[in-house]
C-alpha cells in the first residue's frame, strides 16, 4: 500500500479521573515509529491526582497540557482540537494502549485518494483480569467498544464502526462538521458523541476507513462485565439513540409512537434472548439490559419533550463555537 508520510498528527486524549490509567496511555503514543506528531491531553476537571500525574510531561515538547472545567468529554475533545496543529486529528481516550505502528499505519488511508474523511483500527482488550467465557463470547463487540472484523481493510460511505477510543479525523473535515456532540458527563450520556460526529462527516460527503493493522488495547476491569455496569451502559445507550433520533426528526417526537416501536423492539429481543438461552443461559442477562435500553431511550424522550432547553441542546449544530 503506497503512502507518504507528511501529514501531521494531533493526538487527542481527553481524560477525567484516571491518574492511574493515563500514564500508560500517554507513554504508549510517545512511543510510536511515526515521528510527526503531537500529543494535547486535556484533562476534564479531574478530582483525583490526574492533574499531579500529567505535570511529569510538561517538560515533553511533544506533549501538550490543557485543563478544561466545563464537564463533559465533548468539551475537552472540541477544546484540543481548537490548539491542534496537525493536519489528522486522532482521538483517544484515557484506558487505551497503542501499539508502536498505530500512527504510522492509520495515516495510511488518508492517502489512497477515496476522500476518507474519518478512518478507525482495530480495538482489541487489555483484561485487567481473565473474563468469564460468556464476556468474550457475547460482549466482544460495541458494548466494550472493541472492533475487530476480519478484513484488513473496509472503505465505506457508512461509519466502520468507529469509536472516539481509536479515530482518526481529517481536521478540515472535523472542523466542518462543528464537532463533536455531548456525550458523556461523567459518567451520564446526555448526547450522541462520535455518532453524531459519523453522521455530520458522512453528510459531508466523505467516506469512513477501516485498517485492521492499526491496532490499540482497551484496557477492561472487572466492574465493566458486571450486571450492574451493563445495566448502566445500556441506560445510556438508549439516551445517545433518542438524542440522534430526536435530531434526525428536527425535534419531532411523537411519544405514543416511539413507545410502541420500542416495545417491539424489546419484545423481539426478548424472544431472541430467550431462545439462545437453550445454548447459553448468559443470554438471559440481556432481558434486563434491553430492558434498561429501552427505559433510557423513552425516559429521554419524555424528558426532551417537556424540556426546552434540553431540546435546544440536542439540535444545536456547531459545538466548536462554545
Amino acid at each position: 500500500m503506497a503512502f507518504r508520510k507528511s501529514r501531521k498528527i494531533t493526538v487527542v486524549i481527553p481524560t477525567y479521573n484516571r491518574g492511574s490509567y493515563i500514564i500508560d496511555t500517554i507513554d504508549s503514543f510517545l512511543n510510536q515509529d511515526y515521528q510527526d506528531f503531537e500529543i494535547i491531553v486535556c484533562n476534564n476537571n479531574s478530582t483525583d491526582n490526574t492533574q499531579e500525574v500529567l505535570e511529569a510531561y510538561q517538560g515533553n515538547n511533544k506533549v501538550h497540557l490543557l485543563f478544561e472545567k466545563r464537564q463533559g468529554v465533548h468539551f475537552a475533545r472540541n477544546t484540543a482540537a481548537k490548539y491542534a496543529s496537525g493536519d489528522v486529528l486522532y482521538f483517544t481516550d484515557d484506558d487505551m494502549v497503542a501499539t508502536p505502528n498505530l500512527l504510522s499505519e492509520i495515516v495510511k488511508v488518508f492517502e489512497l485518494g477515496y476522500n476518507v474523511g474519518s478512518a478507525t483500527g482495530r480495538v482489541l482488550p487489555k483484561w485487567e483480569v481473565d473474563p468469564p467465557q460468556w464476556v468474550e463470547n457475547l460482549l466482544f463487540n460495541h458494548v466494550l467498544s472493541l472492533n475487530n472484523p476480519p478484513e484488513d481493510l473496509i472503505i465505506s460511505s457508512y461509519d466502520c464502526n468507529v469509536f472516539s477510543c481509536h479515530q482518526a479525523i481529517l481536521k478540515e473535515a472535523f472542523f466542518q462538521t462543528g464537532g463533536f456532540n455531548p456525550e458523556n458527563v461523567a459518567g451520564f450520556w446526555i448526547g450522541d458523541g462520535e455518532t453524531g460526529l459519523n453522521i455530520k462527516i458522512k453528510e459531508l460527503g466523505y467516506k469512513f476507513a477501516y485498517i485492521g493493522s492499526s491496532v490499540i488495547y482497551h484496557r477492561i476491569p472487572p466492574h465493566r462485565f458486571t450486571q450492574k455496569h451493563l445495566s448502566n451502559r445500556f441506560e445510556n445507550h438508549g439516551r445517545c439513540d433518542a438524542y440522534t433520533t430526536i435530531r434526525a426528526n428536527k425535534g419531532m417526537i411523537n411519544l405514543p409512537k416511539e413507545t410502541l416501536s420500542e416495545l417491539g423492539y424489546f419484545l423481539s429481543k426478548l424472544r431472541f434472548n430467550l431462545s439462545n438461552s437453550r445454548r447459553d443461559i448468559n443470554y438471559l442477562r440481556f432481558i434486563a439490559l434491553n430492558f434498561m435500553y429501552m427505559f433510557g431511550k423513552l425516559s429521554y424522550y419524555k424528558k426532551a419533550s417537556h424540556n426546552p432547553d434540553l431540546m435546544e441542546m440536542i439540535l444545536k449544530e456547531n459545538w466548536l463555537e462554545e
